[in-house]
């Protein structure tokens, strides 16, 4: 599939093709036979070839944010400026903190460092000493910014498009507005990052990009006769050097004649909005449509000739990923494939600041430098940064490997309801936490989940590969766990990949292994210990890197310990247990524990109004815990569900970092109501249960589960 889509698989109709096409092969069934797969083989290699012979012209096309000041621009070369070259090599790296002066055409470069002195006046700047200045941060280190989309192109300047069609840089997907070095506080700068309007309608647009920012194009002879529009500022070369401003209000065009190619061409967004789009003939359009047809037809040949689907299998996974793809265009639509800018002083920032800058190791060839990950010991959790780089060598300038872990969140969350539960319950359960955001209360609904990871934040890739550990290492119902060692590594990597990822889950991760890993021995199952154990030995990983590059023993991260973050020791509790000894009820440690056993009773939602119903779930974990009668597997679960929680009651209590706690807690919780609870309940409450049974909302319910159920099971 990606030799025949092509990398890195950056547009939405490329990722279309390859989502449906990963549901079907799962859902499906493999055919085993070798006419079929030399014929798809075929199919793949014709496809690639005709994407190589029949490619469609290309633009170069270079951008970046436009910074200069006092300091990085001398005066002379606002004057007179330097020479101009005309050599991809000479206009690409150059001096820090000059790159753009000293690459760009002197006059298209005097005529942009003339607007941005008029719309950021020099006097009214912010203090270069001043935390969260622009000034005080880095400056372009090279003409055109770094882009994940050029990686395999080999591109002279950023990358090279087929196209040019952008109302919104959002979705023009800048990588450099993303880059560490630009992590200024648009609260306290002059040059602000980036704005969003929360309360707009238009959902693909609630972004604005306020970064100064241009973007260079030049085109070959195979796009003379096509009309580039735009609205805003554009900045044409001409043909003795010079450069001619055309601002527009609104979207007007221009004919691409020869004397234009070759040349440049720059859009500027410094004093205006720009959006552009390219209208080519008609022959280059249909230039343009051989490749993404011939990957259709690829995908289709390989799904008709290798996989067998029964439609009714693959109704749920299409709409589990609805659901979810509609989740997520409502949270943050820049997720489904633009590029949002992440937050000053964000997690999200800095994963991804570091990411690009590893990836820029790894393509010059310094894969040491790359696999150090910027920190010689880790302070921030690791893995994400590794995983953004293996995510924009994939999906190059776009957030759609993370999208894919997202997309894969809710089959887990069935899978392991459906471990423990009737069908009906799991179907019904998984709605609920795909589609009801009545969740987000108890920490158990996939908005949360969605709006975490399109901040680029950790914790949801963490809690996803955990979740893909913990359904490996159980198995099916209908099975059990096998002696089998590929299984047992899987599970036991992705457990080390989680905690790789988010360190905070070490606990959970340490019981569920180790009471599989005894269950193993008992029933001698040593291939499978062998499995659990190679695999999650990765996790030693975290402290090898530490020792080698940093030369410091260090297990996972050095914030551990840090008072900030570790709010309640063991020594506070003692010592508020010592003034309750002396009846000192108002004293400080006393205080403290109290603040942090609310804060945790208190849940993901964070309302202290939760935090009886959250007490009662603690209870039941702890019921579930020492019931005999229950599943050997979900009395280990809710055990480690609840030293897991412990986690809250030293560290802080923010909801992001206990979505995974709650979440098994509502699956231990749901599975005791199931065996137990719901009998209780109409001994309790007879009248009430019974009403609540022959209610018409609770028939109907009842009604479409159980037809699911059917269509499932056939």
């Amino acid at each position: 599939m990606l030799a025949a889509l092509g990398l890195p698989v950056n547009d939405l109709f490329r990722y279309a093709l390859l989502v449906v096409a990963t549901v079907l092969i799962v859902a499906g069934t493999v055919s085993a036979r070798v006419a079929p797969w030399l014929a798809a083989l075929t199919a793949v290699a014709l496809c690639v070839l005709g994407e190589i012979l029949f490619a469609a012209p290309r633009i170069a096309e270079g951008h970046n944010v436009f910074l200069v000041d006092a300091a990085g621009v001398s005066a002379h070369s606002r004057d007179s400026g330097t020479p101009d070259s005309r050599s991809p090599l000479a206009r690409g790296r150059t001096e820090v903190g000059n790159a753009l002066e000293a690459g760009l055409p002197r006059a298209a470069f005097r005529l942009m460092a003339v607007e941005f002195d008029t719309i950021y006046p020099p006097a009214r700047r912010c203090a270069r000493d001043q935390v969260g200045c622009w000034r005080g941060q880095a400056f372009p280190d090279q003409t055109f910014a770094f882009s994940a989309d050029g990686i395999f192109d080999r591109a002279a300047y950023s990358r090279r498009v087929t196209g040019i069609d952008f109302s919104d840089p959002v979705w023009l997907r800048l990588g450099f507005i993303n880059e560490l070095g630009y992590n200024w506080n648009s609260r306290a700068s002059d040059v602000i990052r980036a704005r969003r309007d929360r309360r707009s309608l238009a959902f693909l647009h609630q972004w604005t990009l306020a970064m100064p920012w241009f973007v260079l194009y030049r085109f070959p002879a195979d796009f003379v006769g096509s009309e580039l529009c735009w609205r805003g500022e554009v900045l044409w070369e001409g043909a003795d050097g010079n450069f001619d401003t055309v601002t527009h209000a609104d979207m007007q065009c221009r004919a691409l004649t020869p004397a234009d190619v070759g040349r440049d061409i720059f859009g500027v967004a410094i004093a205006h909005e720009l959006a552009m789009r390219l209208v080519p003939t008609w022959h280059l359009r249909l230039r343009q449509l051989v490749e993404p047809g011939l990957a259709l037809i690829a995908t289709a040949a390989l799904i008709a000739l290798l996989v067998r689907v029964r439609p009714l299998r693959v109704v749920l996974p299409f709409a589990l990923i609805a659901v979810t793809l509609l989740v997520a265009m409502f949270n943050d639509a820049s997720f489904l494939g633009g590029m949002r800018p992440f937050d000053s002083g964000d997690d999200g920032l800095v994963y991804d600041g570091y990411a690009r800058m590893m990836l820029r190791q790894f393509v010059a060839g310094d894969v040491a430098g790359a696999l150090k990950g910027v920190e010689p010991a880790f302070y921030f959790t690791p893995g994400l940064r590794y995983l953004r780089v293996a995510e924009h060598l994939i999906f190059g300038e776009s957030y759609l490997g993370y999208l894919s872990l997202v997309l894969l969140l809710p089959f887990l969350v069935f899978a392991l309801f459906r471990r423990f539960l009737p069908l009906t319950w799991a179907l019904a359960l998984t709605l609920v936490f795909a589609a009801v955001p009545v969740g987000v209360l108890f920490g158990s609904s996939l908005v949360q989940y969605v709006k975490w990871a399109a901040r680029g934040f950790a914790d949801p890739a963490a809690y996803i590969f955990f979740l893909a550990a913990f359904v490996l290492l159980l198995g099916r119902l209908d099975e059990g766990p096998r002696d089998r060692f590929v299984r047992a590594f899987g599970a036991g990597l992705l457990f080390a990949l989680a905690l790789f990822v988010r360190p905070n889950i070490a606990l959970a991760a340490g019981i569920l292994l180790a009471g599989a890993g005894f269950a193993a021995l008992a029933q001698r199952q040593l291939r499978r210990v062998a499995g659990l154990a190679v695999g999650f030995a990765a996790v030693l990983g975290m402290a090898l890197h530490n020792l080698v590059y940093g030369g410091a023993l260090v297990l996972f991260t050095t914030t551990a310990e840090l008072p900030r973050l570790l709010l309640m020791p063991p020594s506070a509790y003692l010592a508020a247990l010592a003034e309750l000894a002396h009846s000192n009820f108002a004293g400080e440690h006393v205080a403290r524990a109290m603040r942090q056993i609310a804060g945790w009773l208190a849940g993901p939602s964070e309302a202290v109004v939760m935090a009886p119903l959250n007490a009662a779930a603690i209870l039941v974990l702890v019921r579930v815990a020492l019931w005999r009668g229950a599943d050997p597997w979900l009395r280990l679960t809710a055990g480690a569900t609840l030293v897991q929680h412990g986690v809250a009651l030293f560290y802080p209590a923010d909801g992001r970092y206990y979505y995974l706690t709650w979440l098994l807690t509502l699956l231990v919780v749901a599975a005791w109501l199931h065996g137990e609870g719901l009998a209780i309940l109409r001994r309790w409450f007879p009248r009430f249960t019974q009403r609540v049974a022959k209610h018409p909302a609770s028939l109907a319910l009842a009604r479409g589960l159980a037809r699911m159920s059917e269509m499932m099971e056939r």
